[in-house]
């Protein structure tokens, strides 16, 4: 089959490649920016870089990999342009939309299918092995289910039902806990730095991998630490120091997760009502030694 890609991001060049080795040619490309040029010779060698236009005319399977804003514009784009021809397969990357972006083409008479992988993606070639294994969340009319698993399958993926009205809860949940996790690692790094601790990673690493494993394992029994005891002093401890060092955005961040550590720790009242109240202030009061 022929397979087009709009965008060779870091997920669209990556996709191709991986259509490829599963045994489909790719037809064209769309790449605008330098860096998307450079992708796509690196990851889909030898395919022509062509307009979106271009690119669907070419194609029986065309993949829209651009960012979330641009795509209903560019399915509304393509479809008044009238390029695309009955029964021709398009397939969008977001992880934010079902296939109702995608109304203008499918009233064009192409089959629709909203496929995203979750994984995160670096647009290099360490990407194709993530993709083994990757569930992938499908939204497509019951008719052309088969088709969407189908293409999961070839790019040795598990596919996952996401109902239209569900995929922007789905795709708040993937982003909260991928990149907010990024930036709590982050913080916990600067606090780290900041003490004069030569290597943060290396310290951290093997905490944190054993805490997102337990996590997954026993979801909120996993929950250890200070708040889990009712340890209000140890918390207030940490509220101190962390106000010492001054780093900007870090106490708050501790706060807020301190008091939904709380919602789930399974303490007495008392201890409940006493992390409540040093949680809840803006500034920690100091606590009698």
């Amino acid at each position: 089959m022929g397979v087009g890609i709009i965008s060779a991001g870091r997920v669209g060049a990556v996709l191709g490649n991986a259509l490829r080795a599963a045994g489909h040619q790719v037809t064209g490309v769309a790449a605008r920016s330098d860096a998307s040029r450079e992708r796509a010779d690196v990851l889909l060698p030898g395919a022509p870089i062509l307009s979106p236009e271009e690119v669907v005319e070419r194609s029986e399977l065309v993949v829209l990999a651009v960012p979330d804003d641009e795509l209903a514009p560019l399915a509304a784009s393509l479809a008044q342009r009238g390029i695309v021809p009955g029964a021709q397969i398009i397939a969008h990357t977001s992880g934010r939309y079902g296939i109702e972006v995608l109304r203008p083409l499918e009233d064009a008479g192409a089959i629709t299918l909203a496929l995203h992988p979750a994984m995160t993606f670096t647009g290099t070639s360490l990407d194709l092995a993530r993709l083994v294994g990757c569930p992938w969340a499908v939204t497509a009319r019951p008719m052309f289910a088969p088709i969407a698993k189908a293409l999961v399958l070839e790019l040795d993926g598990v596919s996952i039902d996401i109902a239209e009205g569900d995929r922007t809860a789905y795709h708040a949940a993937l982003a909260h806990g991928s990149n907010h996790l990024v930036v709590l690692v982050s913080q916990v790094l600067q606090i780290l730095d900041a003490i004069g601790v030569e290597d943060p990673p290396a310290l951290v690493r093997p905490l944190l991998n054993a805490s997102l494993e337990e996590s997954l394992r026993l979801g909120p029994g996993a929950l250890t630490g200070p708040v889990q005891r009712g340890d209000a002093g140890t918390v207030g401890n940490h509220l101190e120091a962390l106000e010492e060092l001054d780093l900007e955005r870090v106490l708050p961040t501790y706060r807020a997760l301190a008091r939904a550590a709380l919602d789930i720790a399974p303490i007495g009242e008392r201890e409940r009502a006493a992390l409540e109240l040093l949680l809840s202030s803006e500034r920690k009061p100091r606590q009698d030694s």
